[in-house]
């Protein structure tokens, strides 16, 4: 690991709301507010974005654990910003601490983890397992 990874880094990551991205059009739900899946994807996107300088060239993260609370719901026409810090740095293992708000309110909150992974021997055993 390197001397960049340290608790502290922060990350954002922002959307628009649009029909694309709402609970109705990605089959989570019947009405047409921000997915809980968008939102998940957006919070991994911040904790990425936190991690952009820090990994060495030959590596990369990987998402391996989240657990959200999605506490309001965001109508289509809206942002909502995703936020990431990295709180524990355990070898490989990252945690971050996640958020994200909307113009109005705070509509999330939870902890992420990924993993550092060397991204050829990742990709290498990702292609040998579509080999199977």
């Amino acid at each position: 690991m390197n001397d960049r990874l340290q608790p502290g880094l922060a990350g954002m990551a922002t959307v628009e709301v649009t029909m694309a991205n709402t609970a109705q059009a990605l089959g989570s739900g019947l009405v047409p507010v921000f997915a809980t899946p968008a939102l998940v994807a957006l919070l991994e996107q911040a904790a990425v974005n936190a991690l952009s300088d820090a990994l060495d060239s030959d590596s990369t993260s990987v998402g391996t654990h989240i657990d959200v609370r999605h506490t309001a719901a965001t109508p289509v026409g809206m942002t909502i910003v995703a936020t990431a810090t990295l709180v524990e740095v355990d070898g490989r293992r990252l945690r971050f601490e996640v958020a994200a708000r909307d113009n109005v309110e705070s509509v999330a909150e939870g902890i992420h983890e990924r993993v550092v992974v060397n991204e050829q021997r990742f990709l290498a055993k990702v292609a040998e397992k579509g080999d199977r």
